[in-house]
Order: C-alpha cells, then sequence, then structure tokens
C-alpha cells in the first residue's frame, strides 16, 4: 500500500496546454527570416484553454510582427492570423492568411498559408510549412 501511494505522489503531473514563455520557431518557411513567439494567457473572458502568441521577426527590419489566439482542443492548439506580408516575393510582399496547428506537447505542427496572389502576377493558392517550437 506504501508503494502505490508514493508511486502516486510521486508521478508527473500531466499538462494540457503549452507552458506560458519565448519559443523560436524553426520552419523551411522564409528562409530570411526566423521568429520568437512570445506565450502568454489570453485575456480574461476567453476561455481557459487560451494562449496569446505575439509574434516578433528577427531581423525585424523586413517584416511585420503580428499577434494572434491559440485555443487548445482535443491535444492541439489552432491559431488564424491574417499576416500584411505572408507571401514574400523578392522585392514586394503581399498578404496571406495562415492557420497554425501545433501539438501541444510536442511543440510540433503545421502552418496552412492561402493567399489571393502569388509573386510576379501568379494566382493565389495555398502552401503547407512545418514548423516545431523550441523554448528559447
Amino acid at each position: 500500500m506504501l508503494l502505490i501511494a508514493a508511486a502516486t505522489a510521486l508521478s508527473p503531473t500531466a499538462r494540457a496546454g503549452m507552458l506560458i514563455g519565448n519559443y523560436e520557431v524553426h520552419t523551411p518557411r522564409d528562409p530570411g527570416h526566423s521568429w520568437l513567439w512570445a506565450v502568454r494567457k489570453c485575456e480574461p473572458g476567453h476561455p481557459a484553454e487560451c494562449v496569446h502568441v505575439q509574434a516578433i521577426p528577427r531581423p525585424n527590419g523586413q517584416a511585420t510582427p503580428w499577434n494572434g489566439d491559440g485555443l487548445l482542443a482535443n491535444g492541439s492548439y489552432t491559431m488564424s492570423v491574417d499576416v500584411p506580408d505572408g507571401v514574400r516575393c523578392t522585392i514586394y510582399f503581399l498578404p496571406s492568411h495562415d492557420v497554425y496547428t501545433w501539438d501541444s506537447v510536442a511543440l510540433t505542427g503545421s502552418v496552412h498559408s492561402t493567399f489571393d496572389a502569388g509573386c510576379g502576377g501568379a494566382p493565389g493558392g495555398s502552401a503547407d510549412y512545418p514548423f516545431e517550437l523550441v523554448r528559447y
């Protein structure tokens, strides 16, 4: 009986959501920039499973910071954001609508990006990219 009590007391606690903090985003989407995500709890009035993401580009001179809220459901977060410069052309940028989905424990996922126009007059479309979040 003592062994069962000790095992219960010392077992790790399950964590439903990700830890609040800073994360570096590893992705092949835009090799010219890297991103930091500052992750914190959402403002009061949002679901408890919500995290607020402040995306900070590096270098910051050629990319626009953005913010979004990720909601946790069934072990994964989903966050939709409109990025003013999500399509990176050689000398100009175009907007995109991005939907990020990532596992709350493994911190890996993908972003599905849709856009109305492509570079050089190409038609709109979509692209998918994997990403990984690394605690910074």
